[in-house]
């Protein structure tokens, strides 16, 4: 593990509530177009926090839960699907999910960015997964320093997560920047 991955030995640190305040699912949905999915996937899901709160806000028929980490996924397994059957952990690669082309409405990524090794790679998987005319959202800290989060020097710049996004086919790529701790970046699949 590099030190730029989050140390699943902190697990109970993803579940804090305070990080629904930072990232309200309310405020994410009201930047999508995708009112109604029926398939998401999140890329390093962690606990599940955010499938939970996906889950519940936009009322899709199955959440995937992908993450490295086999710590994560026995943790979701025992403590998330008995409670949301919808939500399926899913054990998947940095830039390798093992799922069926175009099965998603929307890809997520929330605090993974900063970890990724090859993220232009990962945002090509999120590519593949969606069905045409699916969203990608990724959430990421701001790069500046503070008390909670990553060192600043490995967070992103949210230009740069755009950049990716276009480089890799997602049109109508916006950026936003009004939360205190985080950037959003929306992007699209084109039809």
């Amino acid at each position: 593990m590099t030190d730029k991955k989050f140390d699943p030995k902190k697990l109970q640190k993803l579940n804090n509530p305070q990080r629904l305040a930072d990232i309200p699912p309310d405020y994410i949905a009201g930047k999508l177009n995708t009112a109604k999915p029926d398939f998401m996937v999140e890329i390093g899901a962690g606990t599940g926090f955010f499938c939970i709160a996906f889950f519940d806000q936009l009322k899709p028929a199955t959440v995937y839960a992908c993450d490295i980490s086999d710590v994560m996924i026995d943790w979701m397994t025992e403590n998330v699907s008995p409670k949301y059957p919808g939500i399926i952990p899913l054990k998947s690669e940095e830039h390798a999910v093992p799922l069926d082309d175009a099965i998603a409405d929307v890809v997520f990524m929330i605090n993974l960015h900063h970890e990724l090794e090859h993220p232009s790679r990962s945002i090509l998987e999120s590519h593949r997964l969606l069905k045409p005319g699916g969203e990608i959202f990724i959430v990421d800290w701001k790069k500046m320093e503070m008390p909670e989060g990553p060192p600043a020097k490995i967070r992103c710049r949210p230009e740069d997560v755009a950049d990716q996004l276009t480089e890799a086919g997602f049109v109508g790529v916006s950026m936003f920047n009004d939360l205190p701790k985080h950037f959003l970046v929306v992007g699209k699949k084109t039809i």
